[in-house]
């Protein structure tokens, strides 16, 4: 890439010339501040897209239980709900090569898992009131006519559908990142990838220039790009149908016992992922809270209920949550994923399987029993 300086014409002809970003912490505070050297392409609607900063160094945890293993340098959110990822490097950085290729497959394949989205909203709003940014204005940019809780529930699977954008920034993008970007994006089916080559100039005073320069678009060309995707959710057909064709008969049982639970006394809402799934929320204390969901995953081996303690805790507060895992039946290990939760203030997504619930007598029941308390005993605390 030519070194050569660019020109703002005025009063007079001022040569602004290439600088380097002194720390890789300016360049994050930079993107943090200013999203919109990221946007490029469009919306499902057409309309231009705009990035909206969640959390700057957003954690990453790699399991259920404990807390974060990795730090990413910035999550991003758009209005139709796709997160965009996104790591920073310097071209100093010998890690701008390799290394960082491994970094952001672990943030996204582990934030897809355990980012639910309670979590997300509650990052989100943090970080709003941390940047003294409103949240009614922010959130008018995003909802639109949604609520906050349903369209975090679109982020959440979109995560879990794979479908999100990874970004690599840096002031210069060597020729063997390009590269393995434009591999990635050519095989990735749901995942976009791009390298951004953020490009510094700057001239008298305050005054700088600031030209992105996008590889991977070409390859993102050939396929059908994540904001143009149609996206197929799981009716409560598809989920009938699932149990019919892939479960034993009292796997089912438990099954159709919670899906009709939550559609006689809370709302059901399908998922996005390629395996069908429904997440099941109730009416507590004048809020609609998403309390678990019900997945059927076959190739994951997850045939489970999750719960959403960090929906929970975010909505209700932690003695109700801790109040709700109490009343849980102890089988398949959800006694022991309780515990480490109660430790760790309630943030992850404990789950059991159908067919420990299928295997105990009364396990299901207990199950709708510790959710009618939740609606019933925090709508009356309420």
């Amino acid at each position: 890439m030519s070194d050569q300086p660019v020109f703002v014409l005025g009063e007079d002809l001022q040569a602004l010339e290439q600088a380097a970003f002194e720390t890789e912490g300016e360049f994050q505070e930079l993107l943090a501040q200013h999203p919109r050297v990221l946007d490029f392409g469009t919306l499902m609607d057409g309309q231009p897209l705009r990035l909206v900063l969640v959390a700057r160094e957003m954690g990453v945890p790699t399991n259920s239980e404990s807390g974060p293993a990795y730090w990413l340098d910035h999550l991003f959110v758009d209005a139709d709900g796709v997160p965009t990822l996104v790591e920073v490097k310097r071209a100093t950085d010998t890690r701008i090569r390799r290394e960082v290729v491994g970094q952001m497959l672990d943030y996204a394949a582990n934030g897809a898992r355990y980012w639910p989205a309670a979590l997300l909203q509650r990052s989100f709003e943090e970080t709003c009131a941390a940047d003294g940014r409103p949240l009614e204005g922010v959130y008018r940019e995003l909802l639109r006519e949604r609520s906050p809780e349903d369209f975090w529930a679109t982020v959440e699977e979109r995560l879990a559908a794979g479908q999100m954008r990874l970004l690599f920034v840096a002031d210069r993008i060597p020729m063997e990142l390009r590269a393995i970007v434009e591999f990635l994006n050519r095989q990735m089916r749901h995942t976009d990838v791009y390298a951004v080559e953020l490009t510094q100039y700057r001239g008298g005073g305050d005054l700088r220039v600031l030209v992105p320069r996008v590889h991977g678009e070409a390859a993102t060309a050939a396929k059908s790009p994540s904001g143009h995707r149609v996206t197929q959710r799981t009716t409560r057909a598809d989920m009938d149908a699932a149990i019919r064709d892939r479960l034993v008969s009292q796997e089912g049982r438990v099954a159709r016992m919670l899906l009709d639970h939550a559609a006689a006394r809370g709302w059901l809402e399908g998922g996005t992922a390629r395996y069908p799934s429904m997440s099941v929320s109730y009416p507590v204390a004048g809020r609609r809270v998403p309390v678990g969901t019900l997945s059927l995953n076959d190739s994951g081996g997850r045939r489970e209920l999750s719960f959403s303690f960090g929906s929970i805790v975010h909505h209700l507060g932690r003695e109700t949550a801790s109040a709700f895992a109490e009343r849980l039946p102890a089988v398949g290990g959800l006694d022991k994923q309780l515990a480490v939760q109660r430790e760790k203030g309630f943030t992850g997504w404990p789950a059991v399987s159908l067919a420990a619930l299928a295997a105990a007598p009364e396990a299901v029941e207990e199950v709708v029993a510790a959710i009618d308390h939740l609606v019933e005993g925090a709508g009356a605390d309420g």
